[in-house]
């Protein structure tokens, strides 16, 4: 009997029309002979589902069925497209735990912690992994720019604690443009993270249970025609993404590692995607995404192809890894 999978897209963040292209693409690669996908979008004026003809059917929040055709559906999995709030952070995946419906993230807990940068930071720094200099702050605090600076450096990144998409961030380069970075980041968050400038060759890991095991895909190299891998080189055509990176034999190793290192220091599970910067061929982490952009074009697809993996073969086995 074919499972009954809604794939959740959207969310509350600036990030939701990019969600709902990710979930779209879910929609289409899944496997129609094992599975009933729907798209659900999850939006802050409402939860519904979309029919083929693209009738709204709303979602009832008590138990997260909707009604067709005068049959109530419910579902087997939910297959989590969500970038950003609610999805990423994963205040709806306890929702759904509390539901005893299975989800193809990490626990709730896991996907909270890795959405907050500076918690994440906190967590695999006592691992060993090497990171940025790093100043926190929060809105309303006291900005003293000698002292961040004399800590970070400059240039350096200013970055909201909880936001993906590269939302928010900006490259300072001096005092004002701190004070600018400042002001954009809190518009994104009330916390924010001011890291100093790693220079080196930048990639993308990504990380996933595949098969019962945990697997690295093909490394992406990162060449932004952009100061940095901001929003327009991330999704406007503005940057190469190189897969496999050219990089060495000894980086390759090392960044692999390190990788599943933090993977494993986090208790994840399911899609990650990790960023780092090679200094002097030492893998410097920056952020782990938990939910990966999932069009043709993201990163993380790119590199399951390259490693032999079709689309349909990498959203199914996530529902085959949730439903176990």
């Amino acid at each position: 009997m074919k499972k009954n999978i809604a794939i959740i897209m959207g969310g509350y963040s600036s990030e939701a029309d990019i969600s709902i292209k990710s979930g779209n693409v879910v929609y289409k690669n899944l496997n129609i002979k094992k599975y009933n996908p729907f798209r659900v979008h999850i939006l802050k004026e409402k939860w519904i589902v979309l029919d083929d003809e693209n009738h709204e059917h709303t979602i009832d929040k008590n138990d997260f069925s909707f009604v067709l055709n005068d049959e109530k559906i419910t579902f087997d999995c939910i297959f989590n497209a969500i970038h950003g709030n609610p999805g990423e952070n994963g205040m709806i995946l306890s929702y759904l735990e509390l539901l005893n419906i299975p989800h193809t993230s990490a626990p709730f807990y896991q996907m909270a912690l890795t959405f907050n940068k500076r918690d994440t930071l906190s967590v695999v720094k006592e691992y060993g992994i090497k990171t940025a200099i790093s100043v926190y702050l929060n809105k309303g605090d006291k900005i003293n720019t000698d002292k961040i600076i004399a800590k970070v450096g400059l240039p350096c990144f200013i970055k909201p604690n909880n936001a993906g998409s590269s939302y928010g961030i900006s490259k300072a380069y001096s005092v004002d443009e701190v004070l600018a970075g400042i002001e954009t980041a809190y518009k994104e968050d009330d916390a924010i993270l001011i890291e100093s400038f790693l220079d080196g060759t930048e990639v993308s890991v990504g990380v996933i249970e595949y098969n019962n095991e945990i697997k690295v895909l093909p490394i992406t190299e990162i060449v932004s025609e952009n100061d940095f891998f901001d929003y327009e080189a991330k999704y406007e055509g503005k940057s190469q993404e190189i897969t496999p990176a050219r990089i060495t034999e000894t980086q390759k190793s090392r960044v692999e590692s390190t990788a599943k290192k933090v993977y494993k220091a986090l208790n994840m599970r399911g899609f990650s995607r990790s960023e780092f910067i090679f200094v002097d061929d030492e893998p410097h982490f920056l952020e782990m995404n938990t939910v990966p952009g999932m069009t043709e074009e993201s990163i993380l697809p790119q590199q399951a192809a390259a490693a032999g993996i079709s689309l349909k073969d990498l959203f199914g086995n996530a529902i085959e890894s949730a439903l176990k």
